[in-house]
């Protein structure tokens, strides 16, 4: 429940912002401000590692509100989807510390957008997450970038993908779902 108020606050707090800054560019950095609640921590006293990327979702729901995305996606019937993602720890955020996550889009290739998340205490990095997600219709199929960029009136302004990032998204892919993936161990 409390990343589900999270959620909604951050949503309303985006479409607030976006009503009186307007659209915010692709190539922006987002921030969402947040503490370590009591909700967010393990026996260890500290963050619990899944929270991270329950959290990151925030800085994703900001981002898509403040740049037009979300309406976009709304008026089109599209939605966005997680396909990879890996976090990096580098500190741990204990119980009650002040904590920006920041949001930004790193690029793209033939079929998927890549975004990076940072939780960032004063400055400093403590975690990072780089996510590989596509865009989708209800109707079926996915969203060309053409079709995506043309919609929110843009060019195609992001960039290619680093070479890191192609080999990173080669390195954790699974099969098509319309192909077998037996969990087998070797």
């Amino acid at each position: 429940m409390n990343v589900l108020w999270r959620t909604l606050l951050t949503m309303l707090r985006a479409k607030l912002r976006l009503r009186r800054d307007g659209a915010l560019p692709l190539d922006a950095v987002t921030k969402v401000r947040l503490t370590t609640l009591p909700t967010d921590i393990d026996l260890l006293r500290h963050m619990n590692n899944g929270r991270y990327l329950s959290l990151f979702d925030l800085g994703r729901w900001d981002m898509t509100t403040r740049t037009g995305l979300g309406d976009v996606f709304r008026e089109n019937g599209w939605y966005a989807v997680v396909a990879n993602e890996t976090i990096t720890f580098r500190k741990s955020l204990k119980l009650f510390t002040r904590f920006d996550i920041e949001t930004r889009w790193i690029g793209h290739d033939e079929r998927a957008l890549y975004m990076e998340h940072r939780a960032v205490v004063n400055g400093e990095v403590y975690a990072s997450a780089i996510i590989r997600g596509r865009i989708l219709s209800r109707s079926g199929g996915y969203v060309t970038h053409e079709q995506l960029f043309g919609a929110l009136g843009y060019e195609d302004t992001l960039p290619e993908a680093p070479q890191w990032a192609h080999d990173w998204a080669e390195a954790t892919r699974l099969p098509s779902t319309r192909k077998p993936a037996p969990s087998v161990w070797e």
